[in-house]
């Protein structure tokens, strides 16, 4: 054999490279091969179980936020009502106080108009007292201005004649 190539010994260093990738394809790779699939099975539960708790957080967070939505609505129709009934009762208070001050007023001009007769009966009264009084001093003589002057011109004189 030229260039002392042995086929026989490279037969054998085959069969034993044969033997030792198979050997080690079973001893090493299958389970490390087994070991990882287990791994990845394994991390894509854990991936699949967190998607899944995603996915049932944001139903939760949409469920929350429609009723959140719905108190909000039912809040905004609360103060609708209640300022529509505020302004319903100012509204009543307002026409309550108008009726008040128009009695107060009808009031008011009757009682002016009862002090007013009452008054001008009242002045009437008086004078008739003085005319009365003043017919009654006119009825009797003299004027009480010439009376005056008679007493200031000389009171004795006026005395000494009666």
């Amino acid at each position: 054999m030229p260039l002392n190539i042995d086929w026989q010994q490279i037969l054998l260093h085959w069969m034993n490279l044969v033997i030792l990738v198979g050997g080690l394809y079973f001893i090493l790779f299958k389970p490390v091969k087994q070991f990882m699939e287990k791994r990845e099975a394994y991390y894509r539960e854990k991936d699949q179980q967190a998607a899944d708790k995603l996915e049932e957080a944001e139903r939760i967070k949409a469920e929350y936020q429609a009723k959140l939505d719905a108190a909000d609505e039912e809040i905004r129709l609360s103060r609708a009502k209640a300022q529509q009934a505020v302004q319903q009762s100012a509204e009543e208070q307002l026409s309550q106080a108008k009726a008040q001050a128009q009695q107060l007023l009808v009031h008011a001009r009757a009682e002016a108009a009862h002090d007013r007769d009452q008054i001008l009966r009242s002045s009437q009264r008086e004078l008739r007292r003085l005319a009365a009084a003043a017919t009654k001093k006119l009825a009797l003589g003299q004027d009480p201005f010439d009376q005056f002057l008679d007493l200031a011109e000389g009171g004795a004189e006026h005395d000494e004649e009666r």
